[in-house]
């Protein structure tokens, strides 16, 4: 099988990392070759925060460059929007519709771009964009996205059941949690 890629991109605080590790205890229970990468800005006050997970036969490399993503997972809009140039030609992006401001917003250096999910439709994405800030919520705690979004990815993997995606969950979640994900994974799905 080829190499395929996906990106997971948000923001400091989002639940990314947990997201990639989720994904990767998936496919290496799969019995794909995975290689996980974090690369992260300044995290821990709300910077861009994204991790390449590659997977196949045979993975050499953790790196996704620009043009080579299959799938970008997204926290918040203006983040898949950053990443979008890293996306395959006719590329899926599945997108929280949540907008996070960054700084120069916060601030009144500049506004939040409006139509985000449609104007990356116009460039060629498919977008898979919802509210999964309220499912989250519904499962029990807004800091669930990132399991929703799982849930929701789990969709374009068709041939990997709900069970394998839930022992991956059992494995990486603390117990004390472990109901609340399975539920907010459930809502995504």
């Amino acid at each position: 099988m080829d190499t395929k890629n996906i990106m997971i991109v948000g923001v400091g605080g989002q639940g990314t990392l947990l997201a990639s590790k989720v994904l990767g205890h998936v496919l290496l229970g799969r019995g794909y070759d995975v290689k996980v990468s974090e690369v992260h800005g300044m995290s821990q006050r709300g910077g861009s925060v994204v991790t390449y997970v590659r997977y196949g036969d045979k993975v050499y490399s953790p790196v996704i460059d620009k043009g080579e993503a299959d799938v970008i997972v997204s926290f918040e809009l203006l983040e898949a929007a950053r990443w979008l140039e890293y996306l395959k030609p006719e590329g899926q992006i599945i997108t929280n519709t949540q907008e996070v401001e960054p700084m120069p917003v916060i601030i009144g250096a500049a506004e939040y771009p409006g139509d985000l999910a449609e104007k990356m439709r116009a460039a060629g994405a498919k977008v898979d964009a919802g509210d999964f800030l309220a499912l989250a919520e519904e499962a029990g705690s807004s800091k669930a996205v990132n399991i929703v979004l799982m849930g929701r990815l789990s969709r374009y993997f068709p041939e990997i059941g709900a069970e394998i995606w839930e022992e991956a969950l059992e494995a990486c979640v603390p117990k004390k949690f472990l109901e609340m994900n399975k539920k907010a994974f459930s809502l995504g799905r």
